[in-house]
């Protein structure tokens, strides 16, 4: 199952929205892609909003730790915003929280990024 990207630019930073289960299949391929091609146009600073996502795999936290650090090293940054408990329990369980930059909710992102 293949989720959708919805790509909103408001001035300030790029907001993707993945839907369904990140489980290392092409979803997780579209949202790798993604996450290159936002790079690659210059545009550093991502908020990747998780309010839509049920499930994430290794493969997926994969993704979004090298993009964290891609942008972090061009400059940019990565947000993550709307991040359901049990992923929220995975970063907490693994250390990520104390990597990503996890806000409650898309308006904070958006503040938290201008920073």
């Amino acid at each position: 199952m293949s989720i959708k990207i919805q790509t909103l630019e408001d001035g300030t930073a790029v907001i993707l929205e993945p839907k369904g289960s990140l489980i290392g299949g092409p979803e997780t391929d579209e949202l790798k892609n993604t996450l290159i091609s936002m790079l690659t146009q210059g545009k550093i600073k991502v908020i990747v909003d998780l309010g839509g996502v049920e499930y994430l795999n290794s493969s997926a936290i994969g993704v979004l730790t090298v993009s964290h650090s891609t942008l972090s090293a061009a400059g940019g940054k990565l947000v993550l915003c709307n991040v359901n408990k049990s992923i929220s329990n995975v970063f907490l369980v693994t250390k990520l929280a104390t990597i990503f930059l996890t806000e409650d909710t898309r308006n904070d992102a958006l503040l938290a990024i201008g920073k």
